[in-house]
């Protein structure tokens, strides 16, 4: 059974840091096809960063330059570096695994497995 377990979500003010782990087991773990997305209320999912099955590093417009994907493959972990947040980065955040080829990185019906997401709080 695939398991996602994310940690590190909190509340910060703006500006402020976070990083996010997803410990991933279950499942042959690969380092390739694995990503960040979130969810703000009232808005639907979206990608935020993900390593898609090209082995290319994706991220969305808005974090880029802020936010820091990455891995390491002994400890089946996903890591999110997240700096100089925002208000506006306020949302549930979900590590998702195992993706289909064909679809954009940062859709969800390309993903087969969801955390049960952490919630992040960036205050003004």
């Amino acid at each position: 059974q695939v398991q996602l377990v994310e940690s590190g979500g909190g509340s910060v003010q703006s500006g402020g840091s976070l990083r996010l782990s997803c410990t991933a087991s279950g499942y042959a773990y690969s380092r390739n096809c694995m990503g960040w997305f979130r969810q703000a209320p009232g808005k639907e999912r979206e990608g935020v960063a993900a390593f898609d099955i090209d082995e290319s590093t994706n991220y969305a417009d808005s974090v880029k330059g802020r936010f820091t994907i990455s891995q390491d493959d002994a400890k089946r972990t996903l890591y999110l570096q997240m700096n100089s947040l925002k208000p506006e980065d306020t949302a549930m955040y979900y590590c998702a695994a195992v993706c289909l080829s064909g679809a954009s990185w940062s859709t969800e019906r390309k993903w087969m497995h969801w955390g049960q997401g952490t919630q992040v709080s960036v205050s003004s």
